[in-house]
């Protein structure tokens, strides 16, 4: 057996809202809010936040026809408007194809320009792009003050245009942040549909606390929102800043990057669970930001016995076409002594060899580049397999997955996978090498 060497295997092979960009189990919303009472505090927010309401369509560039549409709302005087990234992301990423403008609660229209992208907490700010200057300052919500957080069950009322029948408010509730989210999120309990990603979420006094931006598709009044502060940062360093008119990739990139190194620290922070399995030390993520889930599937024919372990993040980073920026980790259990030496080797190796490591189209990531090789950890003998796909508008950023299978037993052993979206060349070596590391024998 050849002594782990991950460094020269990864050397051989360097050649996530409503709308479409959303995390797993967090979707596009396809479904209309419940109908339910409206107060008189909800329709006094409403009245008073009517004005600052837009909707954002993006339209084909040159024929008017809408290909999108999402909420947004005003931020400042001279114009600023707060919304989803993955609302615009059309017309940012491809700007020779679409335009963006936005239409009022009273239906006026006009052109928008986009100032300033945060892919990571999924925002844009944009500013009305209209020649004709108004001739008083727009009308703008304000944000509510970080000294003054928000109270377990404290009310929320959301606004936008949702499914594009009308701008309305749903009501809901305050219930904290969300568990095991990479970056905050706002924990609402209303309903949110499609077509109000963008829109603001205001406190009783008609202050901006949030921004809506996804729901979950299994269950009821739970709806997720960017925190105002995310938005009040991205206006302070875009306010003046010039608007982007080709395609907005290289700032994506640069803000993968950022991710890409804070999620590789923090994933290596948190370290491994112990007792994972009676044989073995299997890598299995203490769930800070991931869920991990089990499941036992014992034979009812004498055949083979698997337990299995997924953990996997909530959170993704909408790119337009697709989404990146996670981990997930998985092991299976095997034991085939019902089986026999022969039938139990047959199927161990079948079920590594009906991994797939192809992801996005071959229009967004090279083939992937795969190593095999045969590694001994302190007499652990391992099969392990490591592949990289490049992203062809997203320089110096790879998938990586790694593929492992511990060869010590006739009729019993563990296979693992680990995958990584969105990484550096470096920080993927750097998580192959401490996952492959992580197979060890129980003392």
């Amino acid at each position: 057996m050849k002594s782990l060497s991950v460094w020269s295997i990864l050397a051989l092979l360097c050649t996530f809202g409503f709308g479409t960009g959303a995390a797993a189990q967090q979707a596009a919303a396809p479904s209309a809010a419940a109908s339910a009472p409206i107060s008189l505090s909800a329709r006094k927010v409403y009245e008073q936040a009517r004005s600052q309401l837009v909707q954002i369509r993006t339209v084909l560039k040159g024929r008017a026809s809408q290909t999108s549409v999402g909420s947004g709302f005003l931020v400042s005087g001279e114009g600023h408007i707060v919304t989803n990234f993955h609302v615009v992301a059309e017309a940012a990423l491809k700007p020779e194809h679409h335009d963006l403008v936005y239409v009022t609660a009273d239906g006026r229209e006009a052109p928008l320009a986009i100032l300033q992208l945060d892919v990571l907490h999924d925002l844009a700010l944009l500013k009305t792009a209209d020649p004709g200057k108004p001739a008083a300052p727009f009308d703008a919500l304000a944000f509510r003050p970080d000294a003054q957080p928000l109270s377990q069950g404290e009310r929320i009322y959301s606004l936008g245009n949702p499914l594009d029948v009308g701008f309305a408010v749903t009501e809901g509730t305050y219930n904290g942040l969300v568990r095991r989210s990479f970056y905050p999120q706002i924990f609402f309990g209303g309903a949110l549909s499609g077509g109000m990603s963008g829109g603001p979420a205001l406190d009783e006094q008609g202050r901006v606390i949030g921004i809506n931006v996804a729901r979950r598709v299994d269950g009821e009044q739970v709806s997720f929102l960017v925190p105002a502060s995310f938005a009040a940062a991205l206006l302070a360093r875009g306010r003046e800043a010039v608007p982007i008119k080709t395609a907005a990739y290289g700032l994506v990139t640069d803000q993968l990057m950022q991710h890409q190194a804070l999620l590789t620290e923090r994933f290596i922070a948190q370290g491994w669970k112990p007792m994972t399995h009676p044989r073995y030390k299997v890598p299995v993520p203490i769930d800070q930001f991931m869920r991990c889930w089990g499941s036992s599937e014992p034979s009812r024919t004498g055949g083979l016995d698997l337990e299995r372990s997924d953990c996997v993040m909530d959170t993704r980073i909408f790119v337009g076409d697709y989404t990146t920026g996670a981990i997930g980790v998985r092991h299976e259990s095997y034991d085939g002594s019902k089986l026999g030496t022969l039938r139990f080797a047959a199927r161990y190796a079948a079920s590594f060899r009906n991994e797939s490591f192809t992801r996005l189209r071959a229009e967004h990531q090279t083939k992937p580049q795969c190593h095999e090789d045969y590694l001994d950890r302190g007499g652990l003998p391992l099969r392990a397999v490591v592949c990289l796909r490049a992203y062809k508008k997203l320089p110096g950023l790879y998938d990586l997955a790694v593929l492992v299978a511990t060869l010590d037993q006739a009729q019993a052993g563990v296979q693992g996978r680990f995958d990584a979206q969105g990484l550096s060349f470096a920080n993927a070596q750097r998580l192959a090498k401490y996952y492959l590391e992580a197979y060890q024998w129980v003392k």
